[in-house]
């Protein structure tokens, strides 16, 4: 099991985790490995064969640039996200790299001879793309290897840094796009001859491709490597066959290398896209466990298990409108244990702990169907909430539940009931919609007697229970209170 996936079991435990902070599991580095080996092997099999021209397919040139600029800003948008909670300039570096590729394609597409003029959009020509290409190929490399210089340094105030980061790298391409369409003959060299590369285009080339190499000799050295790290290897690792393929051992455009390479650059803007959503996947499960477990904990009381004072509120508040509706009982227990504080003096807060325990665990075996619940009312007092039950079933469950933990046989030396634990408990059945009608109180108004009717006259029935020499049921009608022995 990786690292990750032990981390996703206990969603309270679970430290945020990020593509930017999380080390790699076992499987996740097969994979990663894996999907290199399988690039450079496609890479060494097509480079023999990277000069074989190829028929001229124009429509791939726009398909193949609106992906680019598609995938990378997707990209960018994802990491700017967690650079938003880790705030580190490494990772707005690596926001900025993005940008500036999807920015960078676009201008390159703009430029491209034939596609949308015979000179391009912006002008220039054949030199121009090509210098484009290398600029932009040159540069990825170069700010991937800052984020990994930077590693995990704060940011400066996000009101400062965005402007900065974003306005450096619309004006970098400006600058390099500026440069490419009208040094393209003044301080560039000629790169291209036609189709084909001039010799200066090899030294161009190869020096480009050395960037890439050193980007992910700087990602493998990098002194605490992530799960984005490691996908950033990869992608550095397909950047490098684009490179090769496109620029290096290919002789010109529309040869196989010109397309191969190209290929391996849609892959390279893919990699950490794909696990960036997937990982979005992740964190949206991630967050509906912390808000299910959150849902639970809100109304679970967390010595007894049971439903806390909470829950129990709000299930009375809905069960009593239920029973308005249907003109049907619902009933109350409140069970109280017998001199607990006795209990806790004689033999400790922790062994009073594990009473209320056992207490809750008959409790919740009794409250099984249908919108029964047994909740911890407060201190040592616990409430069942029955509804449907007439008021023989709910005194013979009452009675139940008094035998039952009386056959537990706990220990109690200080009681003054006898020497072990027992309880008493008050029950009240109340038909709601009754009452309404008899206070004439229309039903549907809105105006509804209030459910607390119900506890007080259960907690009556329960003083009487005690006042009656308690390890009882005593049982409380709607308009008086009668005393029953159990």
């Amino acid at each position: 099991m990786s690292k990750y996936d032990s981390m996703t079991q206990d969603p309270m435990l679970r430290p945020p985790a990020f593509l930017s902070n999380l080390p790699p599991g076992r499987r996740e580095y097969r994979l990663a490995v894996a999907l290199a080996a399988v690039s450079l092997l496609v890479f060494l099999i097509a480079a023999p064969f990277a000069t074989t021209p190829l028929p001229k397919q124009w429509a791939f040139i726009p398909v193949y640039e609106s992906a680019l600029v598609i995938n990378d800003l997707i990209t960018s948008v994802l990491l700017f996200g967690q650079f938003l909670i880790n705030r580190t300039r490494a990772m707005l570096v690596l926001v900025c790299a993005y940008a500036f590729t999807a920015l960078m394609a676009a201008v390159h597409a703009l430029s491209f001879p034939g596609l949308f003029g015979a000179q391009g959009v912006i002008g220039g020509d054949a030199q121009t793309t090509a210098w484009l290409y290398m600029f932009w190929h040159a540069g990825f490399p170069v700010l991937v290897m800052a984020y990994a210089r930077l590693d995990g340094q704060i940011a400066a105030p996000l009101r400062r840094t965005m402007p900065l980061a974003i306005g450096s790298v619309v004006l970098g391409v400006l600058v390099i796009a500026l440069l490419a369409t009208l040094g393209e003959h003044t301080l560039l060299p000629s790169i291209m001859q036609g189709n084909g590369y001039s010799s200066i285009m090899r030294g161009v080339a190869t020096s480009v491709w050395a960037l890439s190499a050193l980007a992910l000799y700087s990602l493998w050295k990098r002194r605490t490597q992530s799960v984005l790290d490691m996908w950033l290897m990869v992608t550095m690792c397909s950047w490098l066959c684009d490179i090769g393929l496109s620029a290096v051992f290919n002789g010109g455009r529309f040869d196989l290398g010109f397309y191969a390479g190209r290929m391996f650059g849609l892959l390279a803007a893919s990699f950490v896209l794909c696990v960036l959503l997937i990982e979005n996947g992740w964190m949206y499960l991630r967050l509906l466990d912390t808000t299910r477990e959150l849902q639970r904990l809100s109304t679970v009381d967390a010595l007894t298990s049971i439903a806390n004072r909470r829950a129990f509120d709000d299930a009375l508040a809905g069960e009593w409108r239920r029973a308005i509706r249907n003109n049907t009982m619902l009933s109350l227990l409140l069970i109280d244990v017998d001199h607990f504080k006795l209990y806790n003096d004689h033999y400790g807060h922790v062994a009073g702990d594990e009473c209320l325990k056992s207490v809750a665990g008959v409790l919740g075996r009794m409250a099984q169907r249908s919108g029964e619940l047994a909740a911890r009312y407060g201190g040592e007092e616990f409430a069942v909430l029955l509804p449907y039950l007439d008021m023989h079933e709910v005194l013979e469950l009452a009675e139940r539940i008094r035998s039952d933990l009386a056959e537990l046989a706990l220990p109690h030396a200080a009681s003054r009931v006898g020497n072990k634990v027992t309880v008493s408990i008050g029950v009240a059945s109340i038909r709601p919609a009754s009452i309404q009608a008899e206070q004439g109180v229309l039903a549907g108004s809105g105006l509804t007697v209030d459910p607390v009717a119900l506890v007080v006259a259960a907690d009556e029935a329960l003083y009487f229970a005690k006042e009656a020499g308690r390890n009882r049921v005593s049982v409380s009608g709607v308009t008086g209170d009668t005393a029953l022995a159990a």
